[in-house]
């Protein structure tokens, strides 16, 4: 679930594009299904700054973003020998995605997020994962 914030931003527009920047709040659930699973329930609460590159006018306006967030996670324990060794974690992504609708509101979109503590623990394995998401704006 996320909850995102457009302060309306425009800068450098580019061939009928233009630079604009998000914010996004995060909360998720891991349903770890391994056996055996330390923590079967982890919940990440973060947030991110997202800067989009995004066609500037029409009914459908690609664009792709970029950001760089953070996230705190209830446990750090996956299963007994993997763990991510730190509650506090980075998150950055890349994606692509298009606003639709007749005021822009839907979006739908695809990210590659990475998860890591950035070496301020030990180990420090990182966890990738790919997300489609839908969104509505209210």
């Amino acid at each position: 679930m996320g909850f995102v914030w457009d302060p309306g931003l425009t800068w450098w527009e580019i061939g009928g594009y233009h630079f604009t920047v998000v914010g996004e709040g995060h909360l998720a659930y891991w349903d770890i299904r391994e056996h055996p699973a330390s923590h079967p329930n982890i919940w990440e609460f973060g947030l991110t700054p997202v800067l989009r590159f995004v066609k500037s006018s029409g009914s459908f306006r690609p664009y792709i973003e970029a950001g760089v967030g953070v996230r705190l996670l209830s446990h750090v324990d996956e299963t007994p020998d993997r763990s991510v060794s730190s509650s506090f974690q980075f998150a950055d992504m890349v994606g692509l995605g298009a606003q639709f609708g007749l005021r822009q509101n839907y979006q739908a979109g695809f990210r590659f997020q990475h998860l890591s503590n950035a070496g301020i623990k030990h180990p420090n394995p990182g966890i990738n994962f790919s997300e489609i998401y839908l969104q509505y704006n209210f």
